[in-house]
């Protein structure tokens, strides 16, 4: 895949745009007026591998308590501000790495220019965030409803009045909850523009739902080179946005770090119970990091050539199953020890 041509700039000590790696965001669910919970919950991200981390900041005592939480996290943190550009100030008094803003909803252009100067005396990247959901009145009225047009003249109307104020530290998203509409909105902006891409479908669901039109919607602009950080915005743990969002760079093989398993269906050929195998591996390669790809295949159709092909495998006969280690079948297992000798092998796995 050849990536959309993006400036690069930096978030903190991530590098984003460029050549840099696309990078994992998610967003806190916690109240940031009440630290202890924000700071627990972006390290529970930071475990899961969350690379950057956005906060709401609704008003002056949010903003007041950025400076604690950044002190006790290790990744960027986005300050997302809303209709107050005082918020935005703070928040870089407080030491954000960058901010979330629609330029047009927080003021007049004076206080655009007061956080824009501010931004950049500090280096603090500025995200302009166009969402379906908020929408200008005059962009809908003029094309009915948000449509992808009216979501890249409104990314480019506040490009435009970033520009005037001579910075250029700029990310765009352009969201809406529709994957359609999302798609075209993002490769027309990617037309008009080089500056980094943040995408994502909002307000994309629960968890099996938004997982689905998340993986659709990203992972095509993804294949078209679209992207240089994704958010899959799920309705429920944070935690579970950031696993999906891995194993969509993953599915593309834009990240190869952490654990792949690969486990078949199961059907009516199966003579092992292959599910709480399945199940029980999955808990334990939740605390892997090394990049290691494990097959559990459940009869003899496919089972042996996935298994051959992962660097740890098994393919299930009747009451046993037959482990392969980097290609090559080194013995049979019986049924109740598989989770042990699949757990032991990728234990050991690299160590020889």
């Amino acid at each position: 895949m050849k990536r959309h041509p993006t400036k690069a700039l930096k978030i903190g000590n991530v590098t984003v745009g460029g050549d840099a790696p696309i990078s994992v965001q998610s967003m806190t669910k916690t109240d940031t007026r009440d630290p202890h919970s924000t700071v627990a919950q972006i390290q529970e991200l930071e475990e899961a591998g969350c690379e950057i981390v956005r906060v709401a900041v609704p008003d002056e005592k949010a903003a007041a308590k950025l400076e604690a939480i950044k002190t006790h996290i290790s990744i960027p943190l986005i300050a997302d501000i809303h209709f107050n550009h005082r918020l935005a100030l703070m928040s870089i008094d407080a030491g954000v790495d960058g901010l979330r803003i629609n330029p047009g909803n927080i003021g007049s252009q004076q206080k655009v220019a007061e956080v824009v100067k501010k931004a950049a005396t500090n280096s603090i990247p500025i995200r302009i965030g166009v969402n379906a959901g908020s929408l200008e009145k005059d962009l809908l009225e003029k094309y009915g409803h948000p449509t992808p047009q009216a979501l890249v003249e409104s990314a480019l109307r506040h490009i435009t009045l970033l520009e005037k104020n001579n910075f250029n530290l700029i990310k765009i998203s352009l969201k809406a909850s529709d994957v359609l509409s999302t798609l075209l909105a993002y490769r027309g902006i990617a037309s008009k523009t080089n500056y980094p891409l943040h995408v994502g479908i909002t307000e994309s669901g629960p968890l099996l739902r938004g997982t689905i039109k998340s993986s659709v919607g990203i992972g095509i602009l993804l294949s078209e080179g679209l992207g240089d950080t994704i958010r899959v915005s799920l309705t429920g743990s944070p935690v579970e946005e950031v696993k999906v969002g891995h194993g969509i760079l993953k599915s593309l093989k834009l990240r190869t770090e952490g654990p792949d398993i690969i486990s078949c269906p199961t059907c009516g050929r199966c003579e092992i119970d292959i599910v709480p195998i399945v199940k029980e591996l999955e808990s334990y390669l939740m605390t892997v990091k090394k990049s290691v790809t494990i097959a559990v295949m459940g009869c003899v159709v496919n089972g042996p050539g996935e298994a051959r092909e992962a660097d740890v495998g098994i393919a299930c006969g009747k009451n046993y199953g037959l482990l392969f280690r980097k290609g090559q079948p080194i013995g049979r297992v019986a049924t109740k020890d598989l989770v042990d000798r699949l757990i032991e092998e990728v234990e050991n796995f690299g160590n020889v």
